[in-house]
C-alpha cells in the first residue's frame, strides 16, 4: 500500500541533464493517480474555532507555515497535475466544460420552497446582513441581502463568483437568489441571540428589524437575498493556509504546500477575490465509501470584483495589504504626493459592480487584504497551472457566467465580463509565458512526438524558431538514463531518431525545450516520460520545473 506515496514522492526532483540516479522506483503501475489517496477515517475530526484576529495578525505580520522556499507542489500526481480530492475536483481544461455547464455551476436542485420563512438564528459570521431559516418544507439556509443602497451589488458577485469557482474546481455551496418579503418572516421560538451585552437571550421582532435596516429593500418593498443551501455533513469550521488539520488523518501535505491553494493567487487576482482567510472556509466530515472524510469548501468567494458585503471596495483593495510600512513611509515623506497605482486609476461606474477594471491591472503586482502563506509559496509551475484554467474560459462562458448575477442594467453584465476578459488576457500573458509553455506531450508507437505550447495555443506569444528533444531510454528501478538521440522541428511534431526503434527499455524520456522564443527560459526542458504499454505508448510522468 502506498496511501502517501504521491506526497512524499514529490518532494524532491532534480534537473535531467543526462545520466541520473534515483534511490527508488520512479512510476509505479498505477500513475499518473487520477485522485488523490484518502484511505483514513476522519470521524474524529473535532469542531474548532478559529481566531479571525489571530488569522489576519498573523498573516499580516508574520509568515506563518515552512519557511522553505522553492518547494515543488506536494500534492500534485507524477504528470504534474493536481488530482481530484475533498479539496478540489477537475472540470475547466481537464474536460469540456459548456458555457450553459458553467452558468449552472453546483446548482443541483431548486431554491428555497415558497412559504414561510422561519428564521432560527442570526449570522454568525460576517459583516454583511443575514441569518439563517427554514423553509416551509424544513429544510435550512444561510440568507445574506445587498447592502443598503448597493442593490444587487453583494448578491451579484456572489452569483456569479460561484460559479466561477465551481468551473475551476473548488467545492462550492449552492447559491440562489430569493426575494423576501418580511410579512412570510417568522421567529422561531428557539431562535436566540447575544447582544453586545454579551447575554445570550430570545430573538426578538426588533434583531430581525435590524438586521433588514441594513439591507437595501426593493421599490415593490421586498428585499434581494442570496439563500444558500446548508453544506452537507457534519460541519467541523474551516481550515488555514498553512499547516494541516492535526486530527485528520488524511490532511498530511501542508496546506501552503497544496497547488490547488497557491493557485488562488492568480485565480483571486483575476477575480479580485481580496477577502482571503480561513474565516472565509468550511470544512465538514461527509462519509464517502464507506469512510468518514473531511470535505473543503471555499465558503465565501462573494468578496470579488469591485464591492464587498457592505457596498464599494476601497480604492487600494487589490493593490495593497491592509499595511504596507514602506508604502505608508513613502507617502509620509513626500507629503502624500508619491503616487500608488491605484490612485490614478480610472473606473467605469456601474454601481452593482463597483471598482472593478482591466486596463491597469497587472496579475503578479495583485494583492488580497491579507497576505497567505500558500501564496507566498506560489512558484511559477503553479501560476502556469492556475493560468491555463483562467484561459480555458472563453468569452462565450464568461458572458454566460456572468449574466446569472440578475443584473437588471444589462450594461453592468456587459462591464463585468468586458473586464474579466480582460484581466484573463492579463492572466495569461503573465503566467503562460514566464516558462517554457509545452503541454500535453504524446508519443505514437510509430515514434512521432506530439505535443502543444499553452502561450501560442492562447494566443499570448508567437510560435518559438524550434523545438528540440533529446531522448533517452529510462530504466524505472535505477533512475538511470542513456542518451538515444536528439531531433528538432519547426512545429510541435517531430520523429524520434533512429535509435529509438532500437531502444529495448520500457520507459522512454523526452526533454523537450522552445527554442528562439520570447523568452529565455522556454530554453529550459520540460521532461515527459513515457511507458510502453501494449496498446502503445502512455505518457506517466511530466516535470515542468525541478524543486529547489
Amino acid at each position: 500500500m502506498r496511501t502517501f506515496r504521491l506526497c512524499a514522492a514529490l518532494i524532491a526532483a532534480a534537473v535531467f541533464t543526462g545520466a541520473v540516479s534515483t534511490a527508488t522506483i520512479k512510476f509505479y503501475d498505477d500513475d499518473p493517480l487520477a485522485r488523490e489517496p484518502e484511505t483514513q477515517d476522519a470521524s474524529g475530526v473535532k469542531d474548532r474555532e478559529i481566531d479571525l484576529i489571530f488569522d489576519l495578525s498573523s498573516n499580516l505580520f508574520g509568515a506563518p507555515g515552512d519557511a522553505t522556499q522553492n518547494v515543488r507542489a506536494r500534492n500534485i500526481n507524477t504528470i504534474d497535475e493536481v488530482p481530484d480530492s475533498s479539496w478540489f475536483t477537475n472540470r475547466i481544461l481537464a474536460r469540456a466544460v459548456s458555457a450553459e455547464e458553467a452558468a449552472r455551476g453546483p446548482l443541483a436542485g431548486s431554491g428555497p420552497a415558497p412559504g414561510a420563512w422561519t428564521v432560527v438564528q442570526p449570522k454568525r459570521t460576517g459583516f454583511a446582513p443575514g441569518f439563517t431559516m427554514r423553509d416551509s418544507q424544513g429544510e435550512t439556509w444561510f440568507v445574506s441581502f445587498d447592502a443598503r443602497g448597493y442593490p444587487e451589488a453583494a448578491t451579484g458577485a456572489i452569483l456569479v463568483a460561484n460559479k466561477i469557482f465551481w468551473t475551476l474546481g473548488y467545492w462550492q455551496a449552492e447559491n440562489y437568489v430569493a426575494a423576501i418579503r418580511p410579512e412570510n418572516i417568522v421567529l422561531a421560538e428557539t431562535a436566540t441571540v447575544r447582544p453586545p451585552s454579551g447575554t445570550r437571550r430570545k430573538m426578538k421582532a426588533g434583531d430581525l428589524d435590524d438586521v433588514l435596516k441594513r439591507a437595501h429593500r426593493s421599490p415593490d418593498g421586498s428585499y434581494r437575498a442570496i439563500a444558500s443551501r446548508a453544506i452537507p455533513g457534519r460541519p467541523v469550521s474551516g481550515f488555514f493556509y498553512y499547516g494541516t488539520r492535526s486530527d485528520d488523518p488524511n490532511d498530511v501535505v501542508p496546506h501552503e504546500h497544496r497547488r490547488e491553494l497557491r493557485a488562488l493567487k492568480v485565480f483571486g487576482a483575476w477575480t479580485n477575490l481580496v477577502d482571503m482567510k480561513a474565516g472565509n472556509t468550511f470544512d465538514t466530515v461527509i462519509t464517502e465509501n464507506g469512510r468518514n472524510v473531511v470535505r473543503h469548501y471555499l465558503q465565501d468567494v462573494g468578496s470579488t470584483f469591485g464591492t464587498g458585503a457592505n457596498g464599494l471596495r476601497e480604492f487600494d483593495e487589490g493593490w495593497e495589504y491592509l499595511f504596507e510600512g514602506n508604502q505608508a513611509l513613502k507617502r509620509l515623506v513626500s507629503f502624500g504626493f508619491a503616487l500608488a497605482p491605484w490612485q490614478t486609476v480610472d473606473y467605469e461606474k456601474h454601481e452593482s459592480i463597483g471598482r472593478f477594471e482591466g486596463e491597469a491591472f497587472e496579475p503578479a503586482r495583485w494583492k488580497p487584504r491579507v497576505p497567505t502563506a500558500a501564496f507566498r509559496q506560489a512558484r511559477a509551475d503553479d501560476g502556469f497551472w492556475a493560468g491555463r484554467r483562467v484561459m480555458a474560459f472563453s468569452d462565450a462562458m464568461i458572458r454566460a457566467v456572468a449574466a446569472t448575477g440578475g443584473y437588471s442594467d444589462p450594461a453592468a453584465a456587459r462591464h463585468l465580463a468586458d473586464v474579466l476578459i480582460k484581466r484573463r488576457d492579463a492572466i495569461g500573458r503573465e503566467y503562460l509565458t514566464a516558462i517554457n509553455p509545452v503541454t500535453d506531450a504524446a508519443l505514437d508507437n510509430a515514434g512521432i512526438l506530439t505535443f502543444k505550447n499553452a502561450a501560442v495555443d492562447a494566443g499570448v506569444a508567437a510560435t518559438p524558431a524550434s523545438y528540440r528533444a533529446d531522448w533517452f531510454a529510462f530504466d524505472n528501478a535505477t533512475g538511470e538514463s542513456r542518451p538515444i538521440g536528439n531531433t528538432t522541428a519547426g512545429t510541435a511534431r517531430m520523429q524520434a531518431p533512429a535509435g529509438f526503434a532500437g531502444a529495448s527499455s520500457n520507459f522512454i524520456r523526452v526533454s523537450l525545450s522552445a527554442m528562439g522564443g520570447p523568452n529565455p527560459s522556454w530554453e529550459r526542458p520540460v521532461q515527459a516520460y513515457f511507458r510502453r504499454q501494449a496498446g502503445g505508448w502512455r505518457l506517466v510522468g511530466f516535470e515542468r520545473l525541478p524543486e529547489g
